[in-house]
């Protein structure tokens, strides 16, 4: 091979990696993920749209909504979501859809917080951040032939975000109201949402909506 050759061929490929560097969101060689954090644009805001669900198959889970998970010191935009909660809690009773708790591991169902109280007959799971681990969350639901989920609750990045997969590779359909669900910061939420939308057990098996577009097919 002649110099001269050499020297296109090198060049060829520095002008090949200058033109991949450019590139929007390609990573450039020898940089990891810490190198690149400030210098990656968020990606574009999903959009949460109007889910029409069965209620004779479809079931609202409610995460850890207790006194130690959801508060102002610990997650204070948890608060917000209550009222949310419980609102869509009342619209599956009234449709006789199924409403399901979780509680943490040292959770009870006296923690959890007032307006989101269990009406009689309901029933608890208790586990860490994935709900169907080490409980019989999967058979209350096929007890109930439920098909979709509705998953509210705290932590976004824990119960909603393990919950969700676990239902996902299960076969359920996943409803994710984003108003639904809280952690520590907007970033982490943001992170957690994000995660579902892209996650590869879960990519194109969840819904985002809001609390108030869920809605009944007739």
């Amino acid at each position: 091979m002649s110099r001269t050759f050499r020297v296109v061929a090198l060049f060829a490929v520095m002008a090949v990696a200058s033109l991949l560097a450019l590139i929007p969101g390609r990573a450039v060689a020898g940089q990891d993920v810490l190198d690149l954090w400030e210098a990656t644009a968020a990606p574009p805001v999903p959009e949460a749209k109007a889910v029409a669900v069965n209620p004779a198959t479809t079931a609202l889970l409610i995460l850890d909504i207790e006194a130690a998970t959801c508060n102002v010191e610990r997650r204070p935009r948890c608060l917000d979501t209550v009222p949310r909660i419980a609102a869509l809690a009342e619209r599956f009773r009234a449709k006789g859809a199924p409403v399901l708790y979780s509680l943490t591991r040292v959770g009870s169902p006296e923690t959890v917080l007032p307006p989101v109280k269990a009406h009689p007959g309901e029933p608890f799971v208790q586990s860490t951040v994935d709900k169907f681990l080490g409980t019989k969350l999967d058979d209350l639901l096929k007890e109930r032939h439920v098909d979709t989920v509705v998953i509210t609750g705290t932590a976004a990045h824990g119960a909603v975000l393990h919950t969700a997969t676990g239902a996902a590779q299960r076969g359920y359909g996943v409803v994710l109201p984003v108003d639904g669900l809280s952690a520590e910061s907007v970033f982490i939420e943001k992170a957690a949402v994000w995660l579902l939308l892209e996650g590869p057990a879960t990519k194109g098996k969840v819904s985002l909506t809001r609390c108030g577009q869920v809605g009944w097919k007739e």
